[in-house]
């Protein structure tokens, strides 16, 4: 009888780098060739924002933390070399962002991520 291999991946160090006030500890969860890829509706499914490298996704993730706005885990499930996550996320005025996202691990890091967002209008 076989035992699941568990990931590597650490939910905890994924909560603690979205509820923190800085992107460090989230970024230490990707693979230096990490590609990321945003839907929205600015960039939707045919024409995504597509980011690749560690470094790319510094400058995304640099960008977001500097807002006026808190971010929330919600739920993180995974299994194997595969991973989800809600996060919900509020502006100081009000306006509510939900974030859901798919990833690929390597090694219990995230190597894909597509990250499918909506937010209040």
């Amino acid at each position: 009888m076989g035992t699941a291999a568990r990931s590597a991946f650490d939910s905890d160090t994924l909560r603690r780098g979205i509820e923190d006030k800085t992107p460090t500890t989230l970024l230490s969860l990707y693979t230096d060739d990490a590609e990321l890829r945003v839907v929205d509706h600015n960039t939707q499914p045919s024409n995504p924002r597509v980011l690749h490298g560690r470094n790319e996704i510094a400058e995304l993730l640099d960008d977001v933390y500097s807002r006026d706005m808190s971010h929330k885990l919600e739920m993180c499930i995974v299994q194997g070399d595969r991973a989800a996550f809600s996060e919900s996320c509020e502006y100081a005025d009000g306006v509510r962002v939900l974030a859901d996202s798919m990833i690929t691990l390597r090694n219990g890091k995230i190597a894909e991520q597509t990250i499918i967002q909506a937010w209040d209008e």
